[in-house]
């Protein structure tokens, strides 16, 4: 967070500079016919026009001026030094950077001048900030304005390197004079290896006293080339951090892109798959015209329609200034979707980018759980909110006790005992993380929301990283057990990363691998699976990228602070043994803040491809969206659209084992439906990889609802299957395959505003 945040009110005319601002087609030219999006848009443009900027720690243009404002009176001495470097880092949080390192510059003038008592550490401030300015300046001129497949791809070569090289040289002077004084100040020497990257000159031009060697990026496997094909395809989104979510939402077999943005006006964004290689954005068209802002987006089918539906979760990290409504949007099944939020009674003011939807009570309607941010101010616990199976829901988070508090950055819900119900847990940053088990109706109660959860989080051992944020249950051994991985957030800068690449000691929190012991307790396995790694994980999430039938997962890195450039990491699982980080071979080592991940095979070629939401969450850290390609590995799969009867349609939460026949003998695959991590959504159409597999000998669905369990012998293989609960027959589906194409209207990549 942003140390200097102004502690004084802005002019009333200035909280409308950023508002006037619209990312997008939300500009209100295509009305909205919904009566709730309608009432949503205006309750959302009220709220933002109505807000105080200085209250919320990313408005960060309108808090700049109300800074300039105040320089331009007379101002004391001390007081100046205390204003000027909020006004430089407001501007270069807003994207203003040349006017920052003006500010920047002049701030260190005023330091050089004779009389003016300041300490080492003012002029490291000053000299670090001028560093991450300069660094932004040219990933603004380059990789935004001139952006490629290379860009900001660690390590940075090819098209990636800069061509308007003047930002990269001056940070490397800013940085050169930190290493001078502090020459072990490892957050100087990371930014410094990749200042010079952007140039060219790595490894040979970079001081060797503070080089980090290459080997230090070279992957543990070679898992070959994925290449981001976003910008042919007019998906890379420019804009700040969101969510992602993968799905087909017009139900013609193929997958449609929706990436939000946390940008207080940024618009929703709805991309329809052609089927041809090409996408068509129908935003507009849909009736989302207004839905703004959303640090995640989590999807459903929650009123058994057979149309996804999608929750838009807002203001985490905002702290009170985030109190935002999210958004029930319900499909209509017609290319439109409808702001639901009010009528299905899911309206509530908390700041949350976290949600997960399961069917608790296993009535075949499934449920909504959401968990909100306490703060110092405000206390805001989660809720839990029973689908009453009408179209509205009813809370029952205190009366079924899981109306938990504390900074809640990812809820995920699984069947971890295995004994039908789906359980809850609860990643917190600051605090223990919570496990609830499900155990079932109260005995005696005649009330519907009268339900056991009992916390068993520390029986269980799953209380830690302390500082944590996404989680997600998997079973990445297969042995039918869902397994449990937590990722960290305890973060203090780039020095952390760079110590964990040269090897270095280093004492921040580790994600945590739990795995299921089968007797309802965990054990913490990621040193045995090599995972005992610095990894700053916010969005991310799994799948099987080789099709070999074990979940690998991709990890969106970063830190709102604009000098946090630290790849996104890929880890591949091998065999349930161990993870390999495969990074630099795939070439999605992203410098770039990276958020809402999904994992789908969207040119139906048998492979999962990525699709990744990208930026910051100040207001000028945003980047472009990307998309990355998978190049085949040549393994065999099968991909399965489960549809409950008794169960929830969407079939979230029915567990499928593959039986295959291999050269090595029989081999099972074990998946949930489900769309994955706490951040990101992944399609419900379980892909599921099948390694080099002969044959299938047997699928075996188990339904939740009714427990029911169907097996259906050796399908054929590389094909996709529709089965419905309770049908004898797997139903082929027509998927064709086709390859991505570059944009069919000539137009270029919506900019951003």
């Amino acid at each position: 967070m942003n140390r200097f945040r102004p502690a004084f009110r802005a002019l009333p005319a200035l909280a409308g500079l950023l508002l006037a601002c619209s990312s997008g087609p939300g500009d209100g030219s295509i009305p909205n016919k919904a009566p709730g999006t309608r009432k949503m848009a205006e309750r959302l443009d009220r709220m933002l026009r109505e807000g105080d900027p200085t209250t919320n720690p990313f408005m960060n243009l309108a808090s700049a001026e109300a800074i300039r404002a105040r320089l331009r009176g007379p101002v004391e001495p001390l007081e100046y030094l205390e204003l000027q470097p909020k006004l430089a880092l407001e501007l270069l949080n807003a994207g203003r950077t040349e006017e920052a390192i003006r500010e920047f510059q002049k701030l260190s003038d005023v330091l050089s001048q004779e009389g003016v008592e300041v300490t080492e550490r003012h002029r490291h401030y000053v000299a670090r900030y001028l560093a991450v300015a300069y660094l932004r300046l040219g990933e603004q001129q380059n990789c935004i304005l001139s952006h490629s497949a290379d860009s900001c791809l660690l390590p940075i070569r090819d098209k990636g390197v800069h061509r308007l090289q003047y930002g990269s040289r001056e940070a490397i002077k800013a940085l050169r004079e930190i290493l001078i004084n502090r020459p072990k100040d490892l957050e100087a020497r990371w930014l410094l290896n990749i200042a010079f990257m952007t140039l060219g000159e790595y490894p040979g031009r970079v001081p060797p006293r503070f080089l980090i060697p290459p080997r230090a990026f070279e992957p543990d496997y070679d898992i070959k080339r994925f290449v981001d094909v976003a910008p042919r395809l007019g998906l890379d989104v420019d804009d700040l951090a969101g969510g992602a979510i993968v799905e087909d939402f017009d139900n013609d077999g193929d997958l449609d892109i929706m990436a939000s943005t946390q940008a207080f006006r940024g618009q929703l964004r709805y991309f329809r798959n052609n089927a041809d290689g090409t996408f068509t954005e129908r935003t507009a068209e849909a009736g989302l015209t207004g839905e703004f802002g959303g640090l995640n987006i989590v999807h459903a089918d929650y009123d058994n329609d057979g149309s996804m539906d999608v929750l838009v979760l807002r203001g985490g990290w905002m702290g009170e200034a985030g109190s935002f409504p999210n958004s029930l949007l319900r499909n209509n099944g017609d290319g439109t979707f409808a702001d639901v939020t009010e009528e299905a009674g899911v309206l509530s003011f908390h700041p949350t980018q976290t949600a997960t939807w399961l069917d608790y009570n296993n009535d075949g309607w499934i449920d909504l759980y959401i968990g909100n941010e306490s703060n110092e101010i405000a206390r805001h616990p989660c809720e839990l909110y029973r689908n009453n199976g009408d179209g509205t829901f009813t809370e029952c988070a205190p009366t079924a006790g899981v109306d938990s508090t504390g900074v809640i950055k990812g809820v995920t819900s699984g069947d971890y005992n295995n004994d039908g119900r789906p359980d809850l847990y609860l990643s917190r940053r600051g605090g223990p993380n919570t496990l609830f088990r499900n155990d079932g109706p109260k005995p005696g109660s005649t009330d519907r929301c009268a339900w056991t959860f009992t916390d068993v989080s520390e029986q269980a051992g799953v209380t830690e990283p302390i500082f944590s944020f996404p989680a997600w249950f998997f079973d990445y051994d297969n042995n039918g057990w869902p397994d449990l991985f937590v990722n960290a957030f305890d973060f203090k800068g780039p020095k952390e990363v760079a110590a964990d690449y040269l090897g270095l000691p280093n004492e921040t929190e580790r994600p945590r691998l739990y795995h299921n012991n089968r007797d309802g307790t965990f054990t913490d396995v990621r040193r045995q699976v090599r995972l005992d790694r610095i990894l700053h994980v916010m969005g991310c999430n799994y799948g099987d990228l080789d099709n070999d039938g074990w979940l690998d997962f991709y990890l969106g890195t970063g830190d709102p602070n604009l000098g946090s450039l630290i790849p996104n990491r890929l880890f591949r699982n091998a065999e349930g043994r161990l993870f390999q980080d495969v990074t630099t071979s795939a070439g999605v080592g992203h410098l770039q803040k990276g958020h809402g991940v999904s994992f789908a095979d969207i040119d139906h070629d048998g492979d999962q491809d990525i699709y990744q939401t990208m930026g910051g969450a100040y207001e000028g850290d945003h980047y472009r969206n990307v998309l990355y390609e998978n190049p085949g590995h040549g393994n065999r799969w099968i991909k399965l659209k489960l549809e409950g009867v008794k169960t929830n349609r969407a079939a979230i939460g029915a567990r499928i084992k593959v039986v295959v026949k291999t050269p090595g003998g029989e081999r099972a695959i074990h998946r949930t439906v489900t769309w994955g991590s706490s951040f990101g959504g992944n399609p419900l159409r379980q892909e599921i990889g099948l390694g080099q597999a002969g044959s299938i000998r047997l699928v075996e669905i188990a339904w939740p609802t009714t427990g029911m369990v169907q097996t259906f012998a050796t399908p054929a293989i590389d094909r996709a299957y529709a089965v419905r609960e309770g049908s004898q027959d797997l139903v082929p589906l027509d998927l064709k395959t086709f390859r991505f194409a570059g944009r069919s209207d000539g137009k270029p990549p919506a900019p951003h505003h």
